[in-house]
């Protein structure tokens, strides 16, 4: 699949970059970019991922600071992304609160929020939820732990079924008709947004529904495929050790004898990337296809993101 990836990055740019000159979207036209100059836009510009620490929540970062093909840099403190905000102490949400937010979105399905807990945000900041469906998989992690039973949850997390099934949660991002359109609403959002109103959006973990839109939003801008791939993976080193000592709670609680388990779960991965993109390519021909047809996003909205979110 990493051919897969680079077909749909190089059709991108080729949308985008035509956006950017103000001409009519060639997308039959390969884009011509140098290996010289794929590399020099795919390495991170200083500190380009650029982590908000907070106390109860830990995946919680910047969007700025990443070139695109054309010589342009993300904005910072324009684009947030993060996992669940319902576990913020005070101080998170004063440190928030200094981000002068003016809208954030939850991703969360209702039962992680009854679960989790409502965002604590900044007064007069309320949460826009846009429930994009995780397939079942809160589900599917409640019932394998609560169950205490190691047969069963080796039956339903063994064996690869536990990466299969998150293979599948990304396949929905673009099958699903309501899942299209709550990204595509959050692009939007995006693309009429200035820098006096910053946006945040959020799921539990901030690696998946949070991840597919964080490289649409990349993508779409016109940054490299591997740069927005990076910024997909970085979820994996900014967990690790809050999942590492989730697994090792359930295992000392007696929950789970083999709680490794869990860590396709955990994890992102980019073969599951690649199981929505390969949905992408066979479904719409190309990420731009996705854009603009499954998402709805008309050349107009998509030049709007790139004047609101890029400075030379």
């Amino acid at each position: 699949m990493p051919r897969a990836r680079s077909r749909l990055g190089l059709a991108t740019g080729a949308v985008v970059t035509a956006l950017a000159l103000g001409c009519p979207p060639a997308s039959a036209v390969p884009l011509e970019v140098t290996p010289t100059a794929v590399a020099a836009a795919a390495v991170p510009q200083g500190d380009a991922i650029r982590q908000i620490p907070l106390q109860g929540a830990v995946n919680v970062r910047d969007m700025g600071g990443y070139r695109t093909y054309d010589g342009k840099e993300t904005r910072y403190g324009q684009v947030y992304r993060a996992d669940a905000l319902s576990k913020l102490t005070d101080a998170d949400v004063a440190a928030l609160g200094r981000l002068g937010l003016a809208k954030v979105v939850d991703f969360r399905v209702a039962p992680e929020v009854q679960y989790d807990g409502p965002d604590r945000l900044p007064p007069g900041l309320a949460a826009t939820s846009r429930p994009v469906t995780d397939n079942g998989l809160f589900a599917r992690l409640l019932t394998a732990i609560g169950s205490a039973d190691p047969v069963r949850q080796e039956e339903m997390l063994g064996g690869g079924r536990a990466a299969a099934f998150m293979r599948d949660v990304y396949r929905t991002f673009v099958t699903s008709p309501e899942n299209r359109a709550r990204f595509a609403e959050t692009l939007r959002d995006l693309a009429h947004s200035d820098r006096r109103s910053p946006a945040l959006y959020h799921c539990t973990s901030g690696k998946d529904r949070t991840g597919w839109t964080s490289y649409l939003l990349l993508r779409a801008l016109g940054v490299p495929s591997r740069t927005a791939e990076q910024d997909y993976l970085a979820s994996n080193t900014y967990r690790a050790a809050h999942d590492a000592r989730v697994r090792a709670g359930l295992k000392q609680s007696g929950l789970m004898q083999n709680p490794d388990l869990l860590i396709p779960l955990q994890e992102v991965r980019l073969d599951y990337l690649d199981a929505a993109l390969e949905r992408v390519e066979a479904e719409y021909g190309g990420l731009y296809g996705y854009l603009t047809r499954g998402l709805g996003l008309d050349h107009r909205t998509l030049a709007a993101l790139r004047a609101a979110l890029l400075r030379p």
